[in-house]
């Protein structure tokens, strides 16, 4: 009963109309056992690694039961990321909204203070300009393990609205932990690809790129559709002693 409660949830969350029976299956058992897990470990936010032994010994994507956690505000990053989960649940906290895990993932056209944001992906269905968002399969993974073993992820653009963009980190040789934050608009410039994606306009882009890869910092970003930067750069570094810049 637990695992066909799940299922219905699942088939609530997302278009589901493609996607393999024995695939809903496994991911409703998935669920099951992750909320369990979670209540029995009380537990706020996890980090998933997903990708490909799931796939391979599992047969699905996590990223469904992912997005439905995160939308939950029980916020769930992907490819283990322990520090994204922090900025996924710090942003959470911040706004009360729902917080997602993309990549900086490339330029916009010739505008230097826009860029496109993706993930596979497992982005709460609350950022997405779809009320209702369609479930896949991994396209990216499907090409290592298979189609049939990689249904789970969740398609859809971000809507248009202001953000708040967050990432933690640590400086390992300094042993201490940093961030950097800042805002900016998800904007509806056209864009055609798949997985979970937008096109963002940051002030003075080019400065805050350099800004991360100068300081080391990783290609994931956290993104939460409400503007809190200030509150992260007063609570991090009046309160938590976190060196933070604050990006503007």
């Amino acid at each position: 009963p637990a695992v066909a409660a799940r299922i219905a949830r699942i088939e609530r969350y997302a278009r589901t109309a493609d996607v393999p029976q024995h695939a809903l299956i496994k991911m409703g058992k998935l669920g099951v056992v992750m909320d369990r897990w979670m209540v029995d470990n009380a537990l706020d936010a996890t980090a998933i690694q997903c990708w490909t032994s799931m796939e391979e010994y599992f047969g699905v994507v996590p990223c469904t039961i992912m997005s439905m956690a995160s939308n939950g505000l029980m916020p769930s990053a992907c490819e283990t990321d322990i520090a994204g989960t922090a900025a996924m649940l710090a942003l959470a906290l911040a706004s009360g909204k729902p917080s997602a895990l993309v990549d900086w993932n490339n330029n916009y056209g010739d505008d230097p203070n826009k860029g496109v944001v993706f993930h596979c992906s497992n982005l709460p269905k609350d950022v997405f300009v779809d009320e209702i968002p369609v479930m896949h399969y991994q396209e990216i993974i499907a090409g290592t393990v298979g189609r049939d073993g990689t249904y789970g992820t969740i398609y859809g653009r971000v809507s248009k609205n202001p953000f708040t963009y967050l990432r933690i980190s640590t400086d390992d040789l300094e042993g201490r932990i940093t961030a950097y934050v800042g805002e900016g608009v998800f904007t509806d410039d056209p864009i055609d690809t798949f997985g979970g994606y937008g096109v963002v306009e940051v002030p003075r882009f080019q400065e805050l790129l350099a800004y991360i890869c100068e300081h080391g910092y990783e290609h994931h970003v956290t993104i939460n559709q409400a503007r809190v930067a200030s509150a992260i750069d007063e609570a991090f570094n009046k309160y938590l002693g976190w060196a933070t810049h604050y990006h503007k």
